[in-house]
């Protein structure tokens, strides 16, 4: 494992570009999959059920991803740090990091679930959800929050692994979840008819099985980086830099998925079928913008290696061959995806209505065509949050929405009377302006400047480390 992992360090810092995109968006690629197969799962059988099951859990899955992408913003900050630490050769801060990021993570995800399922059904009922709709939102809302420790843990180990070099083991992980998921959604929302309630209980115990494995892997003392009890007492210093890079991020997700609960009211407005057609059309491009997401994360850990070790050239040459590999994928895809014929033979996987069905297949026509504008964006946020610029990606994000998007929706909606499809086009003009405006502080060199400052005792460490290694490779 050790020796891997110094290889893939080598392969960041000093070997062939390509093969280190490659390398590490790859497997990223495949980890991103089965992640997204969770909730493909669930609406794959919740559209057998009913469009009014289905139509609940995409009402409520944006509250959910709010305090997801919230407390994603200490392990994205974990991940860019550890691997900036990695970069500079300074082992011990980025096992104390790791611990930091653990402990922090925990407490957060507890203390969220707890208060989300105090709050659900206020929530639900300020989405507008009634009757039957409501009822399941709030039944799913309810159990299904009560996975975040789990997911925390599970994304814990993936940013301690990523950031050095390793995206293999944190896929394997991911693919004994999905594959228990598989296994488990058809049972308890079928076989034991416990529809939306199977399908929340299916993910909690998936996600807790791959997090105790996660857990006792990252316990090991004989890795790198591992958990131990007395790194995890609160450190101000790290503390201060979690918050740094980490609340930016944290605060531009969690702002975007809020907007996100509110498009989902905007959708809402249009019945429980519109509601249906948007969740499965978003569900669908995530799987088509999965090899950009990849490549944006491959790009933040290149990105962040080679800054900790002071190479800003091959930084930048990185976030370059990967935003044109990013933007080329998703061009030929999108363009295949867009024919009608195409996207309405996907979208029937999930539904048997024929109204859902229609507007599902238009929804995701109009995105598929443009989500080449993804590899930009994707790419470029990756070069931000390597270099621990994460208010750049922050104002980006919450712009994209809360500016962009409905602006357009309201322009389309009120001005062009273009009804639900006003919902779709705001969709894909916001992300095309958003890709424009990161390109544009790409090009103004922001990047350029990192966040992490080595101390001179830490600079005498990071040399001695390389003399050694120079030593050893003689």
């Amino acid at each position: 494992m050790k020796t891997a992992k110094k290889f893939n360090r080598q392969l960041i810092l000093e070997g062939n570009m390509l093969h280190a995109i490659l390398s590490l968006a790859i497997p990223v690629v495949i980890n991103s999959f089965l992640q997204t197969m969770y909730n493909l799962t669930d609406t794959y059988w919740l559209g057998k059920i009913g469009t009014e099951q289905l139509a609940a859990i995409n009402l409520v899955t944006p509250v959910q991803n709010i305090i997801i992408n919230f407390g994603s913003g200490i392990t994205v900050a974990g991940s860019v740090l550890i691997a900036q630490y990695i970069g500079a050769k300074l082992k011990e801060d980025a096992k104390a990091m790791a611990n930091q990021i653990f402990a922090c993570a925990m407490l957060f995800a507890l203390v969220c679930a707890a208060i989300c399922f105090l709050a659900t059904p206020g929530i639900v009922n300020w989405m507008g959800a009634d009757g039957d709709t409501y009822r399941h939102a709030n039944t799913y809302l309810r159990m299904v929050i009560w996975d975040m420790p789990f997911l925390y843990m599970v994304n814990i180990f993936s940013a301690v692994h990523q950031a050095q070099g390793d995206t293999v083991r944190p896929m394997f992980l991911n693919l004994g979840g999905i594959s228990l998921n598989m296994v488990l959604d058809p049972l308890l929302m079928v076989v034991f008819d416990l529809g939306v309630a199977g399908a929340a209980l299916a993910t909690v115990f998936a996600k807790a099985v791959p997090a105790m494995v996660a857990f006792t892997l990252l316990c090991n003392p004989k890795n790198d980086v591992s958990l131990n009890w007395r790194y995890m007492k609160f450190q101000a210093e790290k503390i201060k830099l979690i918050l740094k890079i980490g609340l930016p991020t944290a605060i531009g997700g969690s702002t975007m998925q809020l907007g996100f609960v509110l498009m989902s009211k905007n959708v809402y407005v249009y019945g429980t079928q519109a509601m249906a057609a948007y969740g499965i059309g978003n569900k669908v491009n995530g799987l088509i913008t999965l090899p950009s997401n990849g490549i944006g994360s491959a790009v933040a850990t290149i990105v962040g290696q080679n800054i900790g070790a002071r190479q800003q050239d091959r930084a930048e040459k990185g976030y370059r061959i990967s935003m044109w590999i990013a933007v080329g994928f998703l061009f030929i895809g999108g363009m295949i995806l867009s024919r009608d014929m195409i996207s309405t033979a996907i979208v029937s996987i999930f539904s048997e209505d024929a109204e859902v069905i229609a507007m599902a297949a238009d929804f995701l026509s109009i995105m598929a065509f443009w989500c080449f504008t993804n590899g930009v964006y994707n790419a470029t946020s990756g070069l931000f949050q390597g270099t621990g610029h994460t208010e750049v990606t922050m104002a980006v994000d919450a712009s994209r929405l809360w500016i962009f998007r409905f602006l357009t929706l309201w322009f389309c909606g009120n001005i062009l009377q273009m009804g639900v499809r006003s919902v779709w086009y705001s969709v894909v003009v916001s992300n095309g302006i958003s890709s424009v405006i990161l390109y544009v502080l790409y090009r103004m060199g922001i990047w350029k400047k990192s966040k992490i400052k080595v101390r001179k005792d830490q600079e005498t460490e990071m040399a001695k480390e390389t003399d050694a290694e120079i030593h050893e490779r003689a």
